[in-house]
């Protein structure tokens, strides 16, 4: 009876164990899940680039290039002109808020920043900015290689104040994007100040500005940056100030020379990923090009009225400084772009969600 017993306590503890090795592959999925949340992990965002993404670091600075008053902010919280180069909040903005770091994503300069902003990320961006140096010059923006040198100053300030090992956790586990190369087009090469043409035809000028671009992003790799977002060049020759005079057609040659560009930066970006210089980096291409192209071409079925002009006029002097206290469209949701350069919260907004379905998850 006894015999009969254990072999009956045998039977039943082998069937468990089968029961356990039957269930063994959805494991690996409950691990899976556990890995997603931690790879997921993001301590801070941080932002590098021109005026699409500066919330206000040029606001002290000499430059036409500011935005720190009306008709500037008139739909940020509590109708601040910040600095933001739009009418409410930037694509910095809704991407900290999109991934649950802040809701606002502050400028380094200018700002009493509290010890919690430094430690969950800065825009270090300038509005002007470019990655050919000349474009930093021609504008008074402060330039790419300026802004690594800021966030080396961010990185011993931070340092000073909580130590090096959280230091390394917060830039290890934070999230970069730069966001650039429009002005290096727009109020470079095709300003009315034909430098560089001079120098380059498009192809060879683009091949410039790419090379720039990806000794930033390995500059700031080599800094401490693990997962980089590199948002390409949007399509500048549908801006209303880049358009012929008059005309409500995109600019072609513009456009050219950033789909040039959007198509060598992505090839780069393979292949600093597959380099793997530093192991454990992701480079990641985001594109701004097509997402607004398709705003401005199918206007109406994002709730826009208007993408050839913008709420605040669509000459080069209805953007920045020029528009000082200058009445803005009464209707600014029914616009894509706000001033004739940059577009309005709203188009943003579509942008960056547009952003999230694509690939930007990829970067998590």
């Amino acid at each position: 009876m006894a015999s009969s017993y254990r072999g009956l306590l045998t039977s039943l503890a082998l069937l468990f164990v089968n029961l356990l090795l039957l269930r063994a592959p959805l494991l690996p999925h409950a691990h899976g899940a556990a890995a997603g949340a931690a790879k997921s992990k993001i301590s801070a965002v941080f932002v590098f680039g021109d005026s699409i993404v500066d919330p206000g670091n040029n606001n002290d600075r000499i430059t036409a290039a500011k935005a720190n008053f009306p008709p500037y902010g008139q739909d940020f919280p509590g109708g601040n002109a910040t600095g933001r180069f739009s009418n409410g909040k930037v694509p910095g903005d809704i991407i900290a808020s999109r991934l649950g770091v802040k809701e606002l994503l502050p400028p380094y300069i200018g700002e009493d920043l509290e010890l919690a902003d430094l430690r969950t990320g800065v825009v270090f961006a300038s509005g002007g900015s470019g990655y050919d140096p000349l474009t930093s010059i021609l504008t008074t923006a402060t330039s790419s290689t300026g802004q690594l040198e800021l966030f080396h100053d961010y990185k011993e300030r931070l340092k000073s104040l909580v130590g090096e090992e959280e230091t390394s956790r917060v830039i290890s586990e934070g999230i970069y994007f730069t966001v650039n190369g429009a002005n290096d087009l727009a109020n470079n090469y095709f300003s009315i100040i034909p430098l560089r043409r001079h120098q380059y035809d498009i192809p060879s000028y683009v091949r410039f500005i790419v090379s720039s671009a990806v000794n930033f992003t390995m500059k700031l790799n080599e800094m401490g940056a693990k997962r980089i977002g590199f948002i390409g060049i949007p399509p500048i020759g549908c801006c209303p100030s880049q358009k012929e005079l008059g005309s409500r057609e995109c600019e072609p040659l513009r456009n050219q020379a950033a789909q040039l560009f959007n198509s060598e930066i992505t090839k780069e970006m393979h292949r600093l990923n597959a380099e793997q210089t530093i192991p454990g980096s992701k480079f990641l291409y985001l594109d701004i090009y097509y997402n607004l192209l398709d705003l401005i071409q199918r206007p109406n079925y994002y709730g826009f009225n208007e993408a050839a002009e913008g709420c605040c006029g669509s000459t080069v002097l209805n953007a920045a400084i020029f528009i000082i206290n200058h009445p803005a469209c009464p209707n600014v949701h029914d616009y894509v772009f706000w001033d004739s350069f940059h577009p309005t919260e709203k188009a943003y907004n579509i942008v960056v969600d547009k952003l999230f379905q694509q690939n930007l998850q990829d970067l998590l």
